[in-house]
């Protein structure tokens, strides 16, 4: 087996106190798998993701804080919880968990 193919997405996190750190682990045609790891991170004021791809997401590890706009509505996220985000569907991260790091593994397509 190639060891580019093998790994253990919570072993060697970043150190993610001074910015959210997201590195790519698979991107092939239309599809692209990331771990993400936040340590008390939110989307900036006002600003809002605003996605061509859906996003299929889940919390491996800590917690946090969805809204999405239009009607707003907020989605707490904690270990083991996964949403689904349609493409366009605009939304931004309220918080993370500052005490320890949030693990996230993010799905796009």
């Amino acid at each position: 087996m190639n060891a580019d193919m093998v790994g253990n997405i919570l072993s060697s996190l970043p150190d993610a106190i001074a910015a959210e750190v997201t590195d790519a682990l698979v991107s092939k045609d239309r599809i692209r798998i990331e771990r993400i790891v936040s340590r008390g991170q939110a989307s900036p004021d006002g600003w809002w993701y605003d996605q061509e791809e859906n996003e299929w997401v889940m919390v491996l590890q800590g917690s946090a804080r969805l809204l999405f706009d239009g009607p707003h509505e907020t989605v707490v996220m904690r270990t083991g919880d996964w949403i689904n985000i349609p493409a366009h569907r605009r939304h931004r991260v309220e918080w993370t968990e500052p005490g320890t790091q949030t693990v996230w593994l993010a799905v796009f397509y």
